[in-house]
């Protein structure tokens, strides 16, 4: 596990994609092998995505041969709402980018068999060849994707009823009118996300500093789905200085020490 701690979100933004684009070319996709990436929405990795569309439009990277997988999709709201993570992602990253649309997926949460759409989703990241980097978000509550607290962290692609705090969250999204945010979602699992090569999760802000803290200094917990990622064996923590305010002062010496005084610097590409 790796803790990058950054100043501020502009900078982690701009760490995690730069780390996202050196992943990408070194893998060297071709039309015969594509570089499978798991993606999320949200404000946090709104940053993120602005500076690729910059690095795609300067041409340091193309997404010609990238497979994408999204987390999660709201059940019942048309694919063309302004806040479906269809519109999201398409509008935030995907239309600016040389990406082949059949190659971006995204779960479908107008399909007539829910289950089946998820069960599809599975066999279409399996058919990929599995999710080389994914790249998650959380919630305050350390929730990963909709997988909120209590859910299981072997779980797999699935519908979710959501719970009353993620509403309550959303509301601002829909007019902070709570009966205009669905009531279930249609999400990768934990287990889901667990399989991919490598993973990693942008946490930015000071209301999320005491997720961060169950996160990496409390154990695994099924109520803090995050924490699950403790026992990957490539995870990285991409947060900025304000996330880390629940952390032991040691904690953060420590990751701080260790990004810049040659911890595996190969495996970190130079981005420090």
């Amino acid at each position: 596990m790796r803790l990058v701690i950054l100043d501020d979100y502009d900078l982690a933004s701009e760490w995690a994609a730069k780390y996202i684009r050196n992943r990408i070319i070194q893998f060297k996709p071709s039309a015969e092998r594509y570089f499978t990436l798991g993606l999320p929405t949200g404000s946090t990795p709104y940053g993120c995505y602005q500076k690729l569309i910059e690095y795609h439009i300067s041409g340091d990277i193309s997404f010609k041969h990238v497979k994408t997988f999204n987390m999660d999709e709201y059940v019942g709201l048309p694919r063309a709402h302004p806040e479906s993570y269809h519109s999201y992602m398409w509008n935030n990253f995907f239309k600016h980018i040389d990406i082949d649309p059949a190659n971006a997926h995204i779960l479908d949460g107008n399909a007539k068999d829910l289950e089946a759409e998820c069960q599809a989703y599975e066999q279409k990241i399996s058919a990929a060849g599995g999710i080389e980097l994914f790249v998650g978000g959380i919630g305050p509550d350390g929730h990963i994707a909709f997988n909120e607290p209590g859910s299981s962290l072997v779980s797999r692609t699935r519908v979710k009823t959501l719970a009353k705090d993620t509403i309550v969250a959303n509301a601002r999204f829909f007019g902070n009118d709570l009966t205009k945010v669905p009531s279930m979602a249609l999400t990768v699992g934990v287990g889901t996300v667990m399989n991919a090569k490598e993973v990693m999760i942008l946490i930015t802000g000071a209301h999320k500093a005491f997720a961060l803290y169950k996160a990496i200094e409390e154990g695994v917990n099924h109520m803090w789905t995050v924490s699950a990622f403790q026992q990957h064996p490539r995870t990285i923590f991409v947060c900025n200085e304000d996330a880390t305010l629940e952390l032991r002062v040691k904690t953060v010496k420590y990751f701080k020490e260790s990004l810049c005084v040659g911890v595996s610097f190969a495996y970190l590409y130079s981005l420090c």
